[in-house]
């Protein structure tokens, strides 16, 4: 079973590794939009079947196994230290991401998996919540392509126009810092959009973004148990213990053990960039299952819906901020 994985798994992270590090060098692009893009590249590779099989382990297993090792990079006393006090700001943005995503994507058309990955995209943390999210509806690797490069298209442009639209309006550091922390999606974006305004912005920006990360643990059960309950119409079997993300259990376990336990701070970066660097791979192997072409023809609904969720996250935060002193 192995010999069968190993060749796909092999290919996946040789695609990872120059992924890995052009995006280091170039943090704003993103090793996980290098690696779908250098994967879609290679799809047009008439590969041998004998990649298949570790491809889609790579795409699925490992990708959860990913999501689990990033917990090691959370540390729950400091963000609800800033939780308790941007809770109400969570709870609008958050809602604000679904419910355009929900209306909004019914109106353009897509498919339901397109529309709730670019939601959750845009509500909670980018790529790593499409990633966390995509094993558990089934998403198909063309949807989950699709999603994350409407992601990051928005990303690179909120992390040259936050700060100059900062500067405009005439932002304090705690106002861009919770802007900058709740409206831009990947972490790579927020860490450029808050640190060129200013490093206090640039601080609460990143705790505020790992603190919507933690959010990743209630929308997957809610939509596990969603998908559960669609299926279970289709089959009477179907179980939720099936269908269950056992993965982001474990993710929740690691962010405990990162946050009591004496662990030393070595050890757990160690965990969490191997865990970055395995989504990396994941995003390659998606990249080989995707049909560029298509994905190019059917872009302009996804990109139009992820403009909208991401307009009305940013113009929500900025309003609860002002309506509630926050």
């Amino acid at each position: 079973m192995v010999k069968r994985k190993i060749g796909g798994i092999l290919l996946a992270g040789g695609i990872a590794i120059p992924a890995w590090l052009i995006g280091k060098a170039f943090p704003i692009i993103g090793s996980p939009v290098l690696g779908i893009l250098f994967g879609m590249i290679l799809a047009f590779w008439n590969r041998s079947t004998h990649f298949n099989e570790g491809i889609q382990f790579t795409s699925k297993k490992i990708l959860q196994y990913a999501i689990i090792l990033l917990g090691f990079e959370m540390n729950l006393f400091n963000i609800f230290s800033v939780g308790k006090q941007t809770i109400l700001l969570m709870v609008f943005t958050l809602s604000a991401a679904f419910i355009t995503a929900f209306f909004a994507g019914k109106l353009l058309k897509l498919d339901g998996n397109t529309k709730t990955l670019i939601g959750v995209g845009s509500a909670i943390c980018g790529g790593s919540a499409i990633a966390a999210t995509a094993p558990v509806i089934h998403a198909k690797d063309e949807e989950i392509a699709r999603s994350i490069s409407t992601i990051f298209l928005f990303n690179v442009i909120a992390a040259f126009l936050f700060p100059a639209l900062g500067h405009l309006f005439g932002m304090s550091d705690h106002t861009f810092g919770l802007w900058a922390g709740t409206a831009v999606n990947d972490t790579s974006s927020v860490v450029a959009a808050g640190y060129a305004f200013s490093d206090t912005a640039g601080n609460l920006s990143v705790i505020v973004k790992l603190t919507r990360t933690l959010a990743i643990v209630p929308i997957t059960l809610v939509l596990a148990v969603i998908t559960s309950k669609k299926n279970a119409g289709e089959n009477a079997n179907y179980s939720i213990a099936k269908i269950f993300p056992w993965f982001v259990l474990g993710f929740l376990g690691a962010s405990i053990l990162n946050t009591f336990l004496t662990i030393p701070s070595n050890a757990t970066h160690f965990l969490a960039q191997a865990g970055k660097f395995m989504i990396v791979m994941a995003m390659a192997a998606i990249g080989l299952n995707t049909n560029i072409i298509k994905l190019v023809k059917n872009g302009a609904k996804p990109i139009l819906l992820g403009f909208l969720c991401w307009l009305s996250v940013s113009v929500v935060s900025l309003a609860v901020q002002y309506l509630f002193h926050i």
